[in-house]
């Protein structure tokens, strides 16, 4: 197979229709959208959502909650993940996206402390909990606040 012999699959392309053609195409005087109305005049439609005038569910509904647009979202990570790690190794935010670790630093990097370390390692981060902080150093590494 060439590349000029290449086309699409039978019955995956459909012609578009073609409106106002005459009576005989089918869909000649009023292009498939009956007698008058909203929806028959040009720009007609309703946006989405819209119900008639009706209070539209959206706002019929409570609001709850409350969303502070000032605060960090901290990309996490746990000290037992830091494990594979060789002893020595510098961690910071920008190794670990730089390796794949992980995707997104967001505001910085927060390590937890959930599961076991006994790797020697530095580890540079924004923020650490306790638990997080007392594993690491019990390892013999350290943890540095940036």
């Amino acid at each position: 197979m060439k590349l000029h012999e290449l086309q699409p699959a039978v019955g995956s392309r459909q012609s578009k229709k073609r409106l106002g053609r005459g009576n005989g195409s089918g869909l000649g005087k009023t292009s498939g959208k009956g007698q008058k109305g909203q929806k028959a005049r040009s720009g007609g439609g309703v946006r989405p959502g819209f119900e008639g005038g009706q209070m539209p569910l959206v706002r019929r509904i409570p609001k709850r909650g409350f969303a502070n647009i000032f605060a960090k979202q901290y990309t996490t990570i746990n000290v037992d993940e830091l494990s594979v790690f060789e002893e020595g190794t510098e961690i910071t935010a920008e190794f670990l996206k730089e390796i794949g670790f992980i995707n997104k630093i967001n505001d910085g990097l927060k390590v937890l402390g959930d599961g076991e370390l006994d790797v020697k390692l530095t580890v540079k981060a924004k923020k650490f909990t306790k638990a997080a902080r007392e594993k690491i150093e019990n390892a013999g590494g350290t943890a540095e606040e940036i």
